[in-house]
């Protein structure tokens, strides 16, 4: 590998992919300030759709950080052709599966949205309609979704960021196009939203299509790979993949589970925990494009044998995640009322923000530090810990303690967010112990993928 300074590498790394990830809730927030200017209920059909759709999605997690972490150890070890042998298989299953998302879509759309409770509503008109819009371009959006999430998780995030913020940008020129009808063009409301979002990824997907066989990036498409399927690679990949998949549906379900607390305990204790829940969406961004970074780093690392250097550039991200912690927890602070208001008006909301922004202040510096050094464990293969210290915590915390927090000593808001506080605080404390005891230094063996998963 090439000698760079760690924190060159880190930052050139990092700040693309959050710049890349950031564009793609920003797009989500305008559209859904779009939607919600025809109707609630339309608002509320096309948020559902969205939340489906983000199930599905976690079900390719297994194909993207499966392949990532095999690659990222070929690339670092300059096996090129074993990198793109993993890629093209990685590339195979997700076209079947887009196809297969694109049949249950359409077809089971109007079966989906009977969970809403009044047949025949507005709103299940709009989920069915945005859904079914969709399927059509679900090909090309399911496909590019794959590559572009393996050409970000090792390490090209340059051009993952190029792709994905020309995609958000052109979605957010079509969008109002499309919605309202303007310059012209039909008014198509719900409709017009789902088709600017699938023009703009099937855009964005020729684009990665010509990125991928340009040889400008580390990873080629090769149509051999793609249309040869070999056992012994889906294995790999199954097997690297789903402790990640069952890691992140977990902790969805906890954060559901916590949801459904603040719901029972008042309106505007739900309200302030959605606005929380919200700005976490947003910094969360910012820490997954370090996590990300990290990964690829310690992968790439850890295949060309430099084990000092990636216990090296897994400190230095560290430390720069820590100051920007820091900074990101004493602007929540300073700044609180402004933030708040943004998201609401309602004077109840902010006041109870107001007083518990500060627990949620604090619990940004362990989470944000969490974030990175489990990008350096994923990294060096430690799926298995990740996935079981996922399923314990979430399990006595979120949901356990939280529980208690909440109706037995009834610290409402302020109980929710101490517990999660604290479980971010012990989860890093035994992550960083895990990573300071060396396992993570195993060498890959070349023909078996990552020795430890």
């Amino acid at each position: 590998m090439r000698r760079h300074s760690p924190l060159k590498t880190v930052l050139k790394t990092s700040l693309p992919a959050v710049i890349d990830l950031s564009s793609q809730t920003i797009m989500w927030t305008v559209e859904a300030i779009y939607v919600g200017k025809l109707s609630a209920a339309a608002f509320a059909g096309v948020g559902m759709a969205i939340q489906i759709l983000l199930v599905f999605f976690s079900v390719l997690l297994t194909f993207v950080v499966g392949a990532s972490l095999i690659i990222n150890r070929h690339l670092g070890a300059k096996e090129t052709f074993k990198a793109n042998h993993i890629f093209g298989q990685a590339m195979m299953v997700g076209i079947i599966m887009a196809f297969a998302f694109g049949l249950i879509w359409y077809s089971g759309a109007i079966h989906i949205f009977k969970l809403i409770r009044e047949s025949g509503s507005l709103a299940q008109e709009a989920g069915v309609t945005y859904l079914r819009t969709l399927a059509f371009f679900a090909p090309l959006l399911v496909t590019n979704f794959v590559a572009v999430g393996i050409i970000r998780a090792v390490g090209e995030t340059k051009y993952s960021m190029m792709i994905n913020v020309l995609i958000n940008g052109l979605n957010c020129l079509l969008a109002p196009l499309l919605i309202f009808g303007w310059l012209g063009i039909p008014r198509l409301e719900v409709q017009g939203a789902a088709l600017a979002a699938g023009i703009s990824h099937s855009i964005g997907f020729v684009l990665t299509f010509i990125l991928l066989r340009s040889r400008r990036c580390q990873l080629f498409m090769s149509f051999r790979e793609i249309s040869t399927p070999k056992l012994e690679s889906f294995k790999q990949l199954f097997k690297t993949g789903i402790p990640a998949t069952i890691e992140q549906f977990t902790w969805a379900c906890g954060q559901l589970v916590v949801t459904g607390y603040a719901a029972q305990i008042g309106v505007v204790v739900l309200t302030t925990h959605t606005v929380f829940v919200r700005i976490q969406a947003i910094l969360s961004m910012i820490y997954m494009g370090f996590s990300l970074a990290a990964m690829s780093n310690m992968g790439k690392n850890l295949g060309a044998a430099e084990n000092v250097m990636a216990e090296r550039m897994a400190h230095t991200a560290n430390r720069v995640m820590g100051v920007l912690a820091i900074a990101i927890s004493t602007i929540m602070i300073v700044f609180s009322k402004e933030i708040i208001s943004i998201f609401t008006t309602d004077y109840f909301t902010i006041e109870l923000g107001q007083k518990a922004i500060y627990i949620f202040a604090l619990a940004q510096i362990p989470k944000s530090l969490n974030s990175v050094v489990s990008g350096n464990l994923r990294g060096a293969g430690e799926l298995k810990w990740l996935m079981w210290m996922t399923i314990l915590f979430v399990g006595a915390f979120e949901i356990g303690l939280n529980w208690i927090a909440a109706f037995i000593f009834g610290w409402g808001l302020y109980g929710i967010w101490a517990v999660q506080t604290a479980d971010e605080t012990i989860r890093i404390g035994l992550n960083y112990w895990r990573f300071g005891d060396g396992r993570w230094k195993v060498s890959l063996s070349n023909d078996q993928g990552i020795s430890n998963v």
